[in-house]
């Protein structure tokens, strides 16, 4: 069963106040992405692919908190990981799996 998400890092939401049509903006990009046939865990795991491509490491610990809240399981991410190291190379790889261990990326 899906778990509750948690609220976001104290740093996002200090940024958020701080830069409130940043924030507005940002809702929006993800209103957007949201139109078309993926489910909302799905959609997820492609963020999560994107992030470790980019090796974006908030990004990873954000889409990896909220897969896990849609029912992701730690085995998904993990294959997600493995299938990325072919592209991203070993070290990076391996650097992307630590993030995932990381209690931010379990919340």
């Amino acid at each position: 069963m899906p778990k509750k998400l948690s609220k976001p890092p104290r740093t996002f939401q200090d940024f958020s106040k701080t830069f409130p049509k940043l924030r507005k903006a940002w809702d929006l990009l993800g209103d957007a992405a949201k139109d078309g046939p993926l489910d909302d865990r799905t959609a997820r795991l492609v963020k999560l692919g994107v992030a470790i491509g980019a090796m974006r490491e908030g990004a990873v610990h954000s889409s990896a908190r909220k897969a896990v809240a849609l029912g992701a399981t730690r085995e998904e991410l993990n294959q997600i990981v493995a299938l990325a190291a072919s592209i991203i190379g070993m070290p990076s790889a391996v650097a992307v799996w630590t993030w995932l261990q990381d209690p931010s990326s379990k919340e």
